[in-house]
């Protein structure tokens, strides 16, 4: 399957349409991102039930910035539209295998339960000002 350019108006949309989705934050100029490109394609047809998107940092810089991308490439990996995995820098083909093997052997009941704990801890906390988890609000 071919990869899909994600945009802000796409993006729910392309997440939620299969189980898994991978994504490559990258821009036209970046040499590293050039090297990768190859290896998400290959990866893209050798795994037709998850979605590969790329996200044109250089065109889509809200997206870009709301995930707070500072280097590029960046990997981004979602299962039921839930951010698992997250790291800059080209991945090889072998390693991109293994982490997609990972990402299938996980189990999103105990995912969704430890999101759930975290988000409890929130609403706990925000109503008392002693979150400090670090992540923004």
């Amino acid at each position: 399957m071919a990869t899909v350019e994600m945009t802000a108006e796409n993006f729910e949309s392309t997440l939620a349409s299969k189980d898994i989705t991978l994504i490559d934050f990258w821009a036209g100029w970046c040499g590293p991102c050039r090297s990768f490109a190859p290896v998400f394609e290959a990866a893209a047809a050798k795994y037709p039930h998850i979605t590969f998107a790329k996200v044109d940092t250089e065109a889509q810089q809200d997206l870009a910035s709301e995930f707070e991308i500072r280097s590029i490439p960046t990997l981004a990996v979602f299962r039921e539209q839930i951010l698992l995995f997250m790291q800059a820098g080209a991945v090889p083909a072998a390693a991109l295998d293994d982490l997609i093997k990972q990402i299938e052997a996980v189990d999103m009941n105990e995912v969704r339960a430890e999101v759930a704990k975290h988000e409890e801890g929130h609403a706990a906390g925000h109503a008392h000002h002693e979150c400090g988890c670090g992540a923004k609000h």
